[in-house]
């Protein structure tokens, strides 16, 4: 009977959280349909609510912005828009952060996250799994002596936490690992290894 019920949770367990993070993402992205007057949303039109409509016209909203923002016309739209923004007290360093960030993270030509690496944490003798992230910038690193790399360690089981570490070059140690089998071993706790 407990082997029964045992394999019984691993099958359930994996479904039942994917189907809650899923309807988590779906209902939020759904509420962009609060944006759509009452009289042409589908519970005024067809009488009940349709799941994952609003899902889908935030997809289509990024798709045409994407589209846009692509063409001429659109990228000097963008840059008006952008030094706007950049001319309001705190939007401007709040939206100058965030969008920096995305830049590095989204944009095909940037570094962020490409690489995995094994790395001594947090001390000497025991290692985790780390993102290679690019090299110490700014005032920093005057006050580094050798070559130095940045580091972002995440956490188990939520990835979005984490530490940023520099760490001396040669303490560092490349994988030949891609950056999602690293995810999936962090993510699993270290239950699923990568091939």
């Amino acid at each position: 009977m407990r082997k029964c019920f045992l394999t019984g949770l691993l099958v359930l367990v994996p479904l039942a959280i994917t189907a809650w993070v899923l309807n988590l993402v779906i209902g939020t992205l759904d509420q962009s349909l609060l944006f759509v007057p009452e009289r042409w949303q589908p519970h005024t039109l067809f009488g009940f609510d349709i799941p994952g409509l609003g899902a889908i016209l935030t997809l289509l909203i990024v798709f045409i912005v994407g589209l846009l923002a692509n063409n001429l016309i659109g990228n000097f739209v963008l840059r008006q828009w952008e030094r706007l923004l950049n001319r309001i007290p705190v939007v401007s360093s709040l939206y100058g952060s965030v969008k920096q960030v995305s830049d590095t993270l989204f944009s095909s030509s940037g570094n962020a996250f490409r690489k995995a690496v094994l790395i001594p944490y947090p001390h000497a003798d025991s290692y985790t799994i780390g993102f290679l992230t690019g090299v110490p910038g700014g005032d920093v690193k005057n006050h580094l002596v050798g070559d130095y790399v940045s580091v972002y360690v995440p956490t188990t089981p939520n990835p979005t936490s984490g530490f940023f570490l520099m760490l001396a070059r040669d303490k560092v140690v490349e994988l030949d690992m891609t950056v999602d089998a690293a995810l999936k071993y962090i993510v699993s706790m270290g239950v699923v290894a990568p091939d």
